[in-house]
């Protein structure tokens, strides 16, 4: 009988699956050890070079002497370039208090290094170097996408003026949160339609445009269905859009408008939010949570709305893209254009 037949089969799947788990893991943990043990080897070596440049008043060729002595002395690893030694020294000047701070707060020595060389080339604030290093640890970016976030500004929109009411109907510790994943305004830039789409119409260009507004919505977002059908005493009711936050754990409510705010909007979607937590909800999610996303809105009246509301629901605005002029436009103007040409020659 051959000897592999002598493997018995009860649990035996078990046991391969378990060892492959922990090998993963001690392959994941170990990447990340040597990842850590790299960029502080980088912000060390960008140390001893600012600190003898800036102190000791050495000039900008010891980053040349420096490569080449480093390459010949390693010629098996890759790093010491003259441009890589640069941004270890400008990577030691971002954080000159870096080996200083807590573990749980040392974000840049947690991404790899091209991450870090993003954020040195994009950022010029320590504010905003902190809140992108911070975020990117927190949700996994991929460089791609920690770029595309800085492009879009995604830390000066959240730290905009969306209209809440998440500090008195959230727990403390779910409202921080809450007010995280809120923009103001959210753009649409991706889609091709101007400002006089209608209401149905932007509803579809959004779903067949999903994939972008997820990644404009921000992270943790899944979509749970458009046009969402639900019964209130008896009469139907339809959610624009219904999503499910992963790390909220809650389902979000998007209503949109294409007008400015008007304070019955709030009504509305403090009586939807009502029945999906009662209709939809599961025990174990959070307090579901309503955003109107309105073309303008003026922040008073928003205020005023949601206020004495029980239920969460936030006001933001929309962008829609500026589109380019139509072939009949640009052939209507570029007539113009001749005719006026023309009339200036005959004077």
């Amino acid at each position: 009988m051959p000897k592999s037949s002598l493997v018995p089969d009860d649990g035996y799947r078990e046991l391969l699956e378990g060892l492959k788990s922990r090998i993963r893991s001690s392959q994941m943990h170990a990447a990340i050890s040597v990842n850590q043990e790299l960029i502080l080897l980088y912000w060390q070596i960008g140390q001893e070079i600012l600190i003898r440049q800036e102190q000791q008043g050495w000039g900008s060729k010891v980053i040349d002497r420096l490569s080449a002595d480093l390459r010949q002395a390693f010629p098996e690893l890759r790093g010491f370039s003259r441009s890589n030694l640069k941004y270890m020294r400008a990577f030691a000047k971002a954080w000159p208090n870096l080996l200083n701070l807590p573990i749980g707060q040392r974000y840049a020595d947690q991404l790899p290094w091209r991450h870090n060389q993003a954020l040195i080339d994009k950022l010029d604030s320590h504010e905003e170097r902190l809140w992108y290093a911070r975020k990117s640890v927190e949700n996994g970016w991929s460089r791609a996408v920690l770029l595309a976030q800085i492009e879009s500004g995604l830390y000066l929109q959240k730290r905009g003026t969306a209209t809440t009411n998440f500090d008195r109907t959230l727990p403390q510790s779910q409202s921080d949160l809450a007010h995280e994943i809120i923009k103001d305004p959210y753009h649409l830039d991706f889609l091709l339609v101007d400002e006089n789409i209608r209401h149905q119409d932007l509803k579809r260009a959004l779903v067949a445009h999903i994939r972008d507004f997820l990644v404009e919505l921000g992270v943790g977002f899944a979509f749970a269905g458009k046009d969402y059908r639900i019964e209130i005493g008896g009469d139907e009711f339809v959610l624009d859009l219904l999503f499910y936050h992963l790390e909220l754990r809650c389902f979000v409510i998007i209503e949109l408008k294409m007008d400015e705010f008007k304070a019955e909007y709030s009504g509305r979607m403090n009586l939807l939010i009502a029945a999906v937590d009662e209709q939809v909800r599961k025990p174990s999610d959070q307090p579901s949570i309503g955003i109107i996303l309105c073309k303008t809105k003026n922040q008073t009246i928003a205020e005023y709305a949601i206020r004495n509301l029980r239920n969460p629901i936030a006001v933001a605005e929309h962008r829609l893209p500026n589109l380019l002029p139509t072939p009949e436009q640009l052939q209507l103007e570029l007539e113009s254009a001749v005719q006026q040409i023309e009339a200036a020659e005959e004077e």
